[in-house]
């Protein structure tokens, strides 16, 4: 500072702080042996906080607005330095600018894959990344925690703190979540508030507050989508003889368009029915001299079932599973069982499919 700036400063003691910057989080005012003048005017704009500091400890808070500073509005310094009948000019203090504005569109992401277990795919990597909103919610307990005596500090400095926070509780929280892979999408602003809520209570340990977190991408590894991409093309085509008859049609018209005059045309054609006749027998359809066509599946096992045992519902079980349970006595006509697709629950010897398990009941003795 040179000596026109010095004597300015003395003649006029303003303490004031114009952020020219976007990241500045804290900024110590600076005055020769941070000596402030008896009655000077403190100026503290919109989103800003005044900390005043004596040797390390935290004195008086000023929110927005201008103030005189006297012994009357400066309580807890003058107490920390015994001034009970008002202070001598100048004194020495330390003051703090806390920019309590939001910082937005602060990035996190997880660095590495985090593992589940999806009912579908079985184990899955997945990735997730998105944004959040912080502010200074307590200056003195943010100078306290984490500024310390650093002069200038910006939200990058605490930026990698706060994403190792963030990324962690994420992923605990999606593993606890068992939401399927599929369905993540349609969970993403409840996963976002559920972990904004939290981890508030650990930023506000900090003097910070989460004001907004985004979860805006949950993907999976790029060999996987790919296949997921595979398979959704095959729901997409749907009946895959009539695809492949389609294809042959096609392959008729452009070898009959070959531009090789009527000899050629007519080997072009040839050649298109003998193309077609190859990837008919291929896809099995009717008519073809190759393989037959493939059989259907086999039939899938029927929905399994629920039934009530001592009181509390036990299963799913598969009709085979039931077929040993009425063998211990668990199951009898008279347990209640219940399937996908029932109303309620029913006395096993009702329902059509575990009929059959207690085999037939023979007619009553003649008296």
């Amino acid at each position: 500072m040179g000596i026109f700036d010095f004597v300015k400063g003395q003649l006029i003691d303003i303490v004031e702080w114009l952020d020219p910057t976007s990241d500045t989080l804290v900024h110590r005012f600076q005055r020769p042996d941070n000596e402030i003048k008896n009655g000077a005017q403190l100026i503290v704009r919109p989103g800003q906080t005044a900390v005043f500091v004596d040797e390390g400890r935290i004195a008086d808070v000023f929110t927005p607005g201008t103030h005189t500073l006297t012994t009357e509005n400066l309580p807890v310094l003058s107490t920390l330095r015994g001034w009970k009948y008002g202070f001598r000019s100048p004194f020495k203090a330390e003051v703090y600018f806390v920019s309590t504005r939001q910082f937005t569109d602060r990035k996190w992401g997880t660095k590495n894959p985090v593992m589940l277990r999806d009912p579908e795919f079985g184990p899955v990597r997945l990735r997730a990344f998105g944004t959040y909103a912080v502010r200074v919610s307590e200056p003195a307990k943010f100078i306290t925690e984490i500024v310390g005596t650093n002069g200038h500090f910006t939200v990058e400095e605490i930026g990698d703190q706060l994403r190792n926070l963030i990324t962690s509780r994420f992923t605990d929280i999606l593993g606890e979540s068992r939401i399927p892979v599929l369905d993540l999408a349609g969970n993403q602003d409840e996963l976002g508030t559920f972990v904004a809520d939290r981890i508030r209570p650990e930023f506000l340990e900090y003097g910070i507050e989460v004001t907004k977190l985004l979860v805006e991408n949950i993907s999976l590894p790029e060999e996987v989508e790919k296949a997921l991409d595979r398979r959704t093309s095959m729901g997409v085509i749907g009946n895959l003889q009539a695809y492949t008859q389609f294809q042959t049609a096609e392959a008729i018209r452009d070898a009959a368009r070959n531009p090789g005059g009527m000899a050629a045309g007519g080997m072009g054609m040839g050649m298109g029915f003998a193309m077609a006749n190859q990837m008919a027998q291929a896809a099995g359809a009717p008519g073809g001299h190759g393989a037959p066509a493939a059989p259907p599946p086999l039939p899938r096992d029927a929905a399994p079932f629920f039934i009530a045992v001592n009181g509390e519902q036990s299963g799913p079980h598969t009709l085979e599973a039931l077929r040993g349970r009425v063998t211990d006595g668990t199951l009898t006509r008279e347990t209640l069982a219940w399937r996908e697709g029932m109303p309620g629950w029913t006395a096993a010897g009702e329902v059509p499919e575990l009929a059959p398990l207690f085999g037939a009941s023979p007619p009553p003795l003649p008296r």
